[in-house]
């Protein structure tokens, strides 16, 4: 079987924190018109995807005060959490991270939302953004 062609580095979502999912989702759903898209719950937070374009954006509420999330809200309050980036080889765009010398959260890939290959990077090395990178 012929190797899938590279499709290289794309947005897959951008995560914002919230407090309350009810409160927030007319905006996005009702006045913006973004499509909703089951996602899994995943690390403590309560996940709702909506539709923009080929992206989503993913509305977190956490589940606890101690939750990735949660401790997210108390220091920053409501917004953008974190962005994802799917890469074509999730193994190979982590070991060139490391090896210039940026500061890895995850340094093997987990399983994160939707059962899909998942690892950040820290705010610290990335401009004060958090990273997540997405095998496809």
């Amino acid at each position: 079987m012929p190797a899938a062609p590279l499709r290289g580095t794309r947005i897959d979502h951008i995560g914002i924190a919230v407090e309350s999912l009810e409160a927030i989702l007319p905006l996005y759903r009702d006045l913006l018109g973004m499509p909703e898209v089951p996602l899994d719950d995943s690390d403590g937070a309560r996940i709702t995807g909506l539709a923009a374009g080929d992206s989503l954006v993913e509305l977190l509420q956490p589940e606890q005060s101690d939750s990735p999330i949660g401790k997210f809200l108390a220091r920053r309050g409501p917004g953008i959490h974190h962005i994802c980036f799917k890469v074509d080889d999730l193994d190979g765009t982590l070991a060139r991270c490391r090896d210039a010398g940026l500061r890895l959260i995850d340094q093997v890939p987990r399983r994160g939302a939707e059962g899909k290959r998942i690892a950040f990077l820290h705010p610290a090395s990335t401009g004060g953004v958090l990273v997540e990178l997405s095998e496809y």
